[in-house]
C-alpha cells in the first residue's frame, strides 16, 4: 500500500497522467492480461493504462497488452516508461540549450555565470554569526585538531605547528575554517602570532601578517565579514603549488602520500583501500566522507558511504555532534571548560537573504584575495 501510494505521488510531481487501471477494467481484459509469460498472481499486481506511442520498447519486445492505443503496463515495468520519459525530455533540453548559446555568448553577463555554476557552493554558509563565537579558544585548536578536523585543515594545522608558518592560500583557508568553529577575532591573533613569532618577531608579525586575519574578520579592507570555503572552492580553485599546505588531500595530494598519511589514523588495510577506491575514481568528497565514517566508528571498510561532505565546516560540526552527543553545542568540545564564551547574534533575515549571500560568498572569496593581495602591497 506504501509503494502505491509513494509510486502515485511521484507520478503526481513529475506530471505523468499515469493512473492505475480500475478493478471493473482489470477484470475486462483479465484473460489477454493473463497469458502473459510473467504474470501468475495478475489480481495482486498494478497495471497503468498509457498510450501505447509511449511505450514503444515495451511493445517492441511484446512486453505489454495492447487494446485502443493504449499498452496496459505492468508496475515493475514503468521504469521503462520513465527512462523513456527522461530521454525526450533531456534530448529536448538540450536542443534547447543549443539553441540559446550563440545568444548567451554575446551577452558578456550570462556565460561566466553559468561556467561557474558547478563551483558554487549554495548550502550553509558557517558564518561566525551563525556560531557561539567565543567558544573556541586557541588552546584548544590542538586538540580539536586530532579530533573533529578534517584531513584538509588537519594538514594546514601539521604544517604551522612544525614550520612556525602559513602561506597565503593556506592562511585564508584555515583562518576562515577557524572563524567558522568559533575562533574569535581576538584568539585567532594569538593563535597566529605565537605560532608566527618563533620564526619572526612581534613587529613583523603585526604589520606583515595580523592585516589579513582582520580582513576575514571584516574588519579591514572592504569591511566584508567573509565565510570558510566549501569544499568545492577548495577543489576547483587556486590549487597548491610546491611548499604550499592548502587544497584539498583527496584532489591535490600525491596518491603514495596519501595512501601513507590516512594510515596514519589507525584505518586497517581494507579501510585504507576503501578510501583511495573513491579517490582514484575522482569522488574527492566521497572519499573524505568515507574516511569520516571509518575514523569516527560508523562504518566499516566494505559498507557504502551514507553521508557526503560538502564543507569543511560540516565535516566538524557532525564530528563534534558524534562526540558530544546531539544535545550539546557543536562548537563545544568534550571534556573542555568553556569560559567567558559569548553567543552571537543570529541572523533575522529569511531564507532568501542567507541564500543570496551564500551565492554571493563565492564570488567575493575571490576578489579577497585579490584584494588582500593589492592592500599588502
Amino acid at each position: 500500500m506504501e509503494d502505491t501510494r509513494s509510486r502515485a505521488q511521484f507520478l503526481n510531481a513529475s506530471n505523468l497522467k499515469y493512473k492505475p487501471v480500475s478493478r471493473e477494467e482489470k477484470n475486462y481484459v483479465v484473460k489477454q492480461l493473463d497469458g502473459l509469460d510473467h504474470m501468475s498472481n495478475i489480481d495482486d499486481i498494478e497495471y497503468y493504462k498509457v498510450p501505447f506511442t509511449e511505450a514503444l520498447d515495451l511493445v517492441r519486445n511484446r512486453k505489454v497488452f495492447l487494446q485502443s492505443g493504449f499498452a496496459y503496463v505492468p508496475q515493475d515495468d514503468l521504469v521503462s516508461i520513465l527512462l523513456s520519459v527522461y530521454r525526450t525530455l533531456l534530448s529536448q533540453a538540450l536542443t534547447v540549450t543549443a539553441r540559446a548559446l550563440p545568444s548567451m555568448e554575446e551577452d558578456g553577463r550570462l556565460l561566466p555565470m553559468l561556467c561557474g555554476l558547478s563551483k558554487r557552493y549554495l548550502g550553509q554558509d558557517y558564518g561566525a554569526r551563525q556560531q557561539n563565537v567565543g567558544a573556541v579558544t586557541a588552546d584548544m585548536i590542538d586538540m580539536l585538531s586530532k579530533k573533529s578536523f578534517p584531513l584538509c585543515m588537519q594538514n594546514i594545522h601539521t604544517t604551522i605547528r612544525h614550520t612556525h608558518h602559513l602561506r597565503h592560500g593556506s592562511r585564508l583557508q584555515y583562518g576562515l575554517f577557524l572563524k567558522g568553529i568559533g575562533l574569535s577575532l581576538e584568539e585567532a591573533l594569538r593563535f597566529f602570532r605565537t605560532e608566527f613569532i618563533k620564526n619572526t618577531d612581534v613587529d613583523t608579525f603585526d604589520k606583515k601578517y595580523s592585516y589579513g586575519i582582520r580582513y576575514n574578520y571584516g574588519k579591514e579592507g572592504k569591511k566584508t565579514d567573509y565565510t570558510p570555503y566549501g569544499c568545492m572552492k577548495i577543489i576547483m580553485n587556486n590549487a597548491p603549488a610546491t611548499g604550499d599546505s592548502h587544497g584539498c588531500p583527496f584532489r591535490h595530494f600525491d596518491t603514495d602520500f596519501l595512501k601513507q598519511r590516512i594510515s596514519t589514523f589507525g584505518l586497517t588495510k581494507d579501510g585504507v583501500e576503501g578510501v583511495m577506491k573513491y579517490v582514484k575514481g575522482g569522488h574527492c568528497q566521497v572519499a573524505c566522507a568515507k574516511f569520516f565514517e571509518l575514523t569516527h566508528g560508523i562504518s566499516d571498510s566494505s559498507s557504502e558511504v551514507e553521508m557526503f561532505i560538502q564543507h569543511p565546516n560540516q565535516y566538524f560540526e557532525h564530528s563534534q555532534k558524534l562526540l558530544n552527543g546531539p544535545a550539546k553545542t557543536p562548537s563545544t568540545p568534550r571534556g573542555v571548560k568553556i569560559v567567558n564564551s559569548q553567543t552571537a547574534t543570529s541572523r533575522s533575515s529569511g531564507s532568501d537573504t542567507s541564500i543570496k549571500v551564500e551565492t554571493m560568498d563565492e564570488t567575493m572569496s575571490q576578489e579577497q584575495m585579490q584584494a588582500m593581495e593589492d592592500d599588502m602591497v
